[in-house]
């Protein structure tokens, strides 16, 4: 297996990567690093979640002398989300060397960014509006600026951004070495790469590398009027850490989410019709996990890399097999597993067909009980309710605390499971679980907590001992 050092990364970068607990190469950047080190233009195809960032951020990082007070690299980014992603990256990578890096993105003060670039910068990633905008203010400067990066190219195609992608090109240096990642490769796409790169060495992580093995993939048979009851089912079910729900159209998003909603569901929604600040609002509860259900539509979460999400539900069923691959990218991130559950309607089978031929494997029936580690979904009355939660006083839950946190390595999983083990308690009667820094919360029914209480006491949860008590009234 190919090491870091082995690529030809300096010794600065490798500690950057050592310091963030990167230990070997992914696919992607065992492949595209070497030549962007070389000097050459790379056109990668890999979806999110393959390490894309990492194989453009190190080679440029690389390049950049933090001594010389210009524009040296250039990020352009479909989406405010992916830009934000991507400068935190870049500064991680490039710390230890010194090298500023500056985000620019509408929806945010632009004196603010002016301030920023007239205070210094190497590298500058932006979305492509604002980056026109200060070029426009003479803010913002290319003529020394020799490393171009186009990320996610097939977005800013969907979104109409392709024409001024190539304004800011004309802008920079003829000698630039430029590297355009894309997760498809539509013909419009094709042709910028044909007209802006130069003899480009072609880098393709293939689909189905990156999901069947990392993804568990599973349909759903369900008809349209009974989608959102199944939906509720598959989350109670799987009570995922961290999912996004797919849907078409912006529409179907808003009524979706709703309708979660109003089911006592904790869920939140994210389409185009929502202003940027309520949008900026969203991403932040989903990030920080008080968020477990996100309800989004393809656009509005492009550039979403989040590493805790460990399901995504595809409520409709994806437009092709490239919609396919990229919406379930966004579980099991590099390192990590995840699971996807597609719902297909009767008249969907010949798209599921598709899909199936596009990754090369069937998709698996769900079955209820092929279950991840559980965590509390926020649920709503049930029709049915299992035995073990039905007598419970009237539906009364106790609020309990135990000693551990996230400072202790603990996680929600490992709160459900302390308690359904030790207090031989069915999952879903352990709801609302909060792990803070040095606490977890949970609640148990009423008639079940002195016993769950004596049960889980002093059980051992990687390696420290719970100290479990009822919250004070």
């Amino acid at each position: 297996m190919t090491t870091f050092a082995e690529l030809g990364l300096s010794a600065p970068v490798l500690q950057a990567l050592e310091d963030v607990g990167y230990e070997k190469p992914s696919p992607i950047q065992e492949q595209a690093v070497p030549p962007l080190l070389e000097g050459r233009d790379v056109i990668g195809q890999a979806q999110t979640g393959s390490g894309k960032t990492a194989a453009f951020g190190l080679p440029m990082i690389e390049y950049v002398d933090p001594e010389l007070d210009a524009i040296q690299a250039l990020v352009l980014t479909p989406t405010r989300e992916l830009c934000i992603q991507v400068t935190q990256a870049l500064r991680t990578y490039g710390a230890s060397k010194g090298v500023d890096v500056v985000a620019v993105f509408g929806g945010a003060p632009i004196r603010t960014q002016q301030a920023q670039l007239r205070g210094g910068g190497q590298v500058v990633v932006g979305t492509v509006g604002r980056v026109l905008d200060l070029i426009s203010r003479r803010s913002l400067v290319l003529n020394e600026c020799r490393y171009v990066v186009l990320d996610e190219a097939d977005e800013m195609l969907d979104l109409g951004f392709l024409e001024d992608v190539e304004r800011i090109l004309a802008l920079t240096p003829n000698s630039r070495q430029t590297a355009l990642f894309s997760a498809t490769m539509p013909p419009p796409i094709r042709k910028l790469a044909d007209g802006y790169l130069y003899d480009p060495v072609l880098v393709k992580v293939q689909s189905d590398t990156l999901t069947v093995d990392s993804v568990e993939q599973f349909q759903v048979d369900v008809k349209a009027p009974d989608k959102p009851e199944k939906l509720l089912e598959v989350l109670r079910a799987e009570r995922p850490d961290q999912a996004i729900v797919f849907v078409r159209t912006k529409v179907r998003c808003e009524q979706l989410f709703r309708r979660l909603r109003d089911g006592g569901m904790n869920v939140r929604a994210l389409h185009g019709d929502m202003s940027q600040g309520q949008r900026d609002g969203v991403m932040l509860s989903f990030k920080a996990g008080r968020v477990p259900v996100l309800v989004a539509t393809d656009v509005a979460a492009r550039g979403l890399d989040i590493s805790t999400v460990t399901h995504v539900i595809n409520y409709d069923v994806p437009t092709s097999p490239d919609v396919y691959v990229h919406r379930i990218g966004r579980t099991g991130r590099v390192g990590r597993s995840g699971r996807a559950v597609t719902f297909v309607e009767p008249r969907q089978t010949k798209e599921l067909a598709a899909i199936e031929k596009h990754i090369k494997t069937g998709i698996a029936r769900w079955i209820e009980g092929a279950k991840v580690a559980p965590v509390a979904v926020p649920d709503r009355p049930r029709r049915h309710s299992k035995p073990s939660v039905s007598g419970r006083n009237g539906g009364a839950d106790v609020r309990l605390v135990a000693a551990g946190g996230r400072a202790d390595g603990l996680h929600v999983r490992d709160v459900v499971h302390a308690v359904t083990s030790a207090a031989k308690l069915d999952g879903e009667a352990v709801r609302d679980v909060k792990v803070l820094q040095r606490f977890a919360f949970f609640s148990v029914p009423a008639d079940e907590a002195e016993r769950v209480v004596e049960a889980v006491d002093g059980v051992e949860v990687n390696g420290i001992s719970l100290r479990v008590a009822p919250v004070p009234a």
